[in-house]
């Protein structure tokens, strides 16, 4: 297992060591002692997936009150995962980074709360998995719009398909109409 960082402090990509033969192959998902060894002390609560088709792309998303640290992986298909910092305060406010995930490297995602995160499936289906630190709570639901300019985000959208959202992810408000999320947490973040 590799942790590697990315541009935005905090926010991690975790390289398993995945093992595989003319079988099939075996990898490991998740081990609490992974993110401890990168300073990240969290209790996992709740996990997610879903399944998408080509083209979908669903965020930009995050809760106001007990914001959510996500470790997210793609378990079958390939996806283009964004996060994007909306912490009140933050050196890198508004800035983004984005890594493709997929069933072939088995890499996965830390984005830690404070961040919105979204993804755009970039093969025929995608199985995306994801491991919160806090429960869903539909009353403190926000985002950012996808395709807000002031971020910039270059998606990875396939070529032979125009992104499909959601009524709500396409009413998201711009990053500049959003009060920022202020934590309670330090944005300090130990590697």
């Amino acid at each position: 297992m590799n942790i590697v960082e990315t541009d935005l402090p905090g926010v991690l990509i975790v390289k398993p060591n995945v093992f595989g033969d003319e079988r099939g192959f075996f990898v490991e998902t998740f081990r609490e002692a992974w993110l401890a060894t990168a300073g990240v002390n969290v209790t996992f609560v709740q996990d997610n997936q879903s399944r998408s088709r080509r083209g979908v792309l669903r965020g930009l998303h995050f809760q106001r009150r007990n914001p959510q640290g996500k470790l997210v992986r793609v378990a079958r298909g390939a996806v283009f995962d964004v996060a994007v910092d909306v912490r009140e305060g933050s050196p890198t406010f508004g800035r983004w980074v984005g890594v493709t995930l997929d069933d072939v490297h088995h890499e996965m995602l830390w984005i830690p709360p404070g961040f919105a995160h979204g993804f755009c499936v970039l093969s025929e289906e995608a199985d995306f998995a994801y491991k919160c630190t806090t429960y869903y709570d539909p009353q403190s639901d926000a985002g950012v719009r996808w395709n807000d300019p002031a971020i910039g985000i270059e998606w990875l959208v396939p070529t032979d398909a125009t992104p499909s959202l959601s009524d709500k992810d396409r009413a998201l408000p711009l990053l500049s109409e959003l009060e920022p999320l202020k934590l309670a947490t330090s944005l300090e973040v130990t590697i």
